[in-house]
């Protein structure tokens, strides 16, 4: 009895050898059964999986796809990601390389600076961090000579504008950095700092429009040379004037000015200077 049960044991022991890579090869044998299709990878690309758990399968499956011209053409109408379909093709291709953002998140980056500012507009710097200054609506007089060109509409001479209320909203110490975020294709140079001088219970100020031809004396009388520093693409460090003194001034964007009617609206970034 004792010699029957040893024999039992021994047999139940050679059967478990056996059984347990048959089990194993059984698994891989369906994992190899049922191979991922270009239909599949379509599919999971539609539902909205992510390119990374997409990339994933692929190389758990590690199985390399034999992709013709038409599945090729079937995959980017699905818009398949290339990274994806490389994968396809070679289960051990590495991660693509990060595509270096463009526009205005690329401003922060190319500077180093990720706290500039990325919409475009004007900001100070207060207290160490970046604050939007708001602009004001201004309203538009033509004086002096003004004429429009008749081959592009453009008016050229002086004019004034007129800002309700006595003080900017916008209030700052000197000496103070303002940071111009400027939209594609324009240039620093295309805005004016300007003073503003304050008449009764509005402020208003006198510039040039379209440029210098015909303009009457004193025109530009409010006009404040400054330098600036580009930072990075469409950004600019402008650093307030400290001989200026204390004040109402403004940045006037480019463009402000769109109309040759009496009394049109812009915008102007007025602030409050304080010694």
């Amino acid at each position: 009895m004792g010699h029957v049960s040893k024999f039992a044991f021994v047999i139940l022991g050679v059967a478990l050898a056996v059984a347990v890579p048959l089990a194993a090869q059984t698994k891989n044998a369906a994992t190899v059964a049922h191979p991922l299709t270009v239909e599949d990878v379509i599919k999971m690309s539609k539902a909205g999986l992510s390119e990374d758990i997409v990339i994933q399968q692929l190389k758990k499956k590690n199985q390399t796809f034999d992709l013709s011209t038409e599945q090729l053409v079937q995959l980017k109408s699905a818009s398949v990601s290339d990274h994806v379909i490389s994968v396809m093709m070679d289960p051990s291709a590495s991660p693509a390389p990060a595509v270096a953002p463009t526009g205005a998140a690329s401003s922060a980056l190319a500077s180093g600076d990720p706290s500039l500012p990325n919409e475009i507009g004007i900001y100070a710097k207060k207290q160490g961090a970046w604050t939007e200054v708001l602009p004001e609506v201004v309203n538009w007089k033509t004086g002096g000579v003004l004429k429009s060109m008749a081959t592009a509409g453009v008016l050229k001479g002086d004019i004034n504008g007129h800002l309700t209320g006595s003080s900017s909203r916008n209030s700052y110490t000197s000496p103070i950095e303002f940071l111009i975020v400027a939209p594609e294709g324009v240039s620093v140079t295309e805005y004016q700092l300007l003073r503003l001088r304050k008449n009764q219970d509005n402020r208003e100020f006198r510039t040039v429009t379209g440029g210098v031809m015909h303009v009457a004396g004193g025109a530009t009388r409010d006009v404040v040379p400054f330098e600036s520093k580009k930072l990075a693409p469409r950004t600019f460090s402008v650093i307030f004037p400290a001989n200026l003194g204390a004040g109402e001034y403004g940045f006037l964007p480019p463009g402000a000015v769109a109309s040759s009617s009496a009394a049109s609206a812009g915008k102007l970034y007025s602030f409050h200077i304080i010694e």
